[in-house]
């Protein structure tokens, strides 16, 4: 059974991401808003953790050894200025995306296997997932004309 490698992927996907909103918090602290949201997301990716603790002792967490086409790394760092946020913004929306899919192919797995625990950790923490990607999507839409437009 490979559902050991999504239970990985989603666990390590949730905690990389919930790190990947600190650094963005941190890196624009500036930007009050972004700041303040990144901190709530982070928060909110660690519970998503936390409720993925029991489904890693029931399932196990299989990590592939084989080198992935993508994966979710921690970014390396921030990067300054307008331009900055917004390719910033852009790494934060394709982590929470891949965190996103792996939730909806573990809930169709969890669905198959009637594994009510699981249905409910999905239902419960990939709606907040969604919303994190639309406030991802809606702060890209925002920061780009700013930082594609006016010359600095």
């Amino acid at each position: 059974m490979h559902l050991a490698t999504y239970v990985g992927l989603l666990h390590g996907g949730e905690g990389t991401l919930a790190d990947a909103y600190d650094m963005i918090r941190a890196g624009h602290a500036e930007e009050k808003e972004v700041a303040r949201t990144c901190r709530l997301l982070a928060a909110q990716c660690r519970e998503h953790v936390a409720m993925l603790a029991p489904i890693v002792e029931r399932y196990g967490e299989h990590h592939e050894t084989a080198p992935e086409r993508l994966h979710a790394d921690t970014l390396p760092s921030t990067r300054t200025g307008g331009v900055g946020l917004l390719r910033d913004l852009q790494d934060l929306l394709l982590l929470a995306t891949l965190v996103d899919c792996t939730w909806t192919a573990v809930y169709q797995a969890a669905q198959a296997l009637r594994d009510h625990g699981l249905i409910a950790a999905v239902r419960s923490c990939q709606p907040e997932t969604k919303i994190q990607l639309a406030w991802l999507t809606t702060q890209l839409k925002a920061a780009a004309p700013q930082a594609l437009l006016v010359a600095k």
